[in-house]
């Protein structure tokens, strides 16, 4: 209890003596601009990346829909962990901690829609390169169609030029391809190339059955992932359901043996640590499947 005086204690603090350091200034602003230096100085390089590009989809949360989900956390914990406790206190310190949560999901959040992103882009790759090459039946040659036609934006766009200076530079394709199979770790990119290599390399006569039996495959392959898509979605939103429905719980406990009784209940320090062993299962499995959701995009 003496530890929950004092976090909730430091943080009043911390909040008056910004609010006199800054007295001139809107102390939202402060904040979110403090919040802002601190996630450039520590934030992973490859996920400024990522987020900058989430930024130039449009697709980034605004500042008021941040602080619309900082208020839905903080608030929805706080409840929840009051029907527990019955304890102000630790109600306040679980609502600070769920706040801690939302930079997490963030992250995850950003991952999901750069890869998404990405195989998109990889789609417009291998179905633009499959058409060049059926016209140049020249690997170069496609990718400088690819590259001049604008189709593709950056990370892609970029790896097609390194791709395209390497073929010039050491004469031949086996680099190039080398690297962007390393770069993009699909089947269908890995495939498309070994096609293209043995083309170029061995000679074909007719290379448009194989050429278009692959195009295929990569329509079926964009089918299947836009369809495991849309039903990962309505798992997750069932998912979520769930989730909310094992917090509250305890309101079943509490209905079944009366509010008075699991109140006496909880003087017993046993049953408290009980019960915060639920809240951090809980968040743990629910934690757990927005990592899958967001990182386990199915693209393949």
């Amino acid at each position: 209890m003496q530890l929950i005086i004092f976090v909730v204690v430091a943080v009043i603090i911390i909040f008056v003596i910004a609010y006199r350091a800054n007295s001139g200034q809107n102390v939202y602003k402060y904040i979110s601009n403090q919040t802002t230096s601190i996630y450039e100085r520590y934030a992973p390089y490859s996920f400024k990346e990522i987020r900058e590009k989430v930024k130039e989809l449009g697709q980034e949360y605004s500042k008021k829909q941040y602080t619309i989900q900082v208020v839905v956390f903080s608030v929805s914990s706080f409840v929840v962990s009051y029907l527990y406790f019955y304890n102000i206190m630790i109600s306040i310190l679980y609502s600070l901690l769920s706040i801690l949560v939302i930079p997490y999901l963030t992250y995850l959040r950003c991952k999901r829609l750069y890869s998404e992103f990405i195989f998109e882009q990889i789609q417009v790759y291998t179905t633009n390169a499959i058409m060049e090459f059926a016209t140049t039946q020249s690997f170069v040659k496609a990718l400088e169609g690819i590259y001049e036609s604008g189709v593709l934006e950056d990370p892609v766009k970029n790896d097609i030029k390194i791709m395209i200076d390497m073929a010039y530079e050491n004469g031949t394709i086996d680099q190039s391809v080398s690297f962007m199979n390393d770069k993009y770790d699909y089947y269908i990119v890995k495939n498309m190339h070994q096609l293209f290599l043995q083309i170029t390399n061995e000679g074909a006569r007719n290379s448009g059955p194989a050429l278009e039996n692959m195009s295929l495959d990569i329509d079926m392959l964009v089918e299947n992932v836009y369809s495991d898509r849309m039903d990962r979605a309505n798992f997750h939103k069932k998912f979520l359901q769930f989730g909310i429905i094992l917090y509250l719980m305890v309101m079943l406990v509490q209905f079944l043996l009366g509010v008075d009784t699991y109140i006496q209940m909880l003087d017993n320090p046993l049953v408290q640590l009980l019960l915060h062993g639920i809240i951090i299962i809980n968040t743990y499995f629910l934690l757990s499947g927005e990592k899958y959701y967001n990182e386990n995009v199915g693209a393949e």
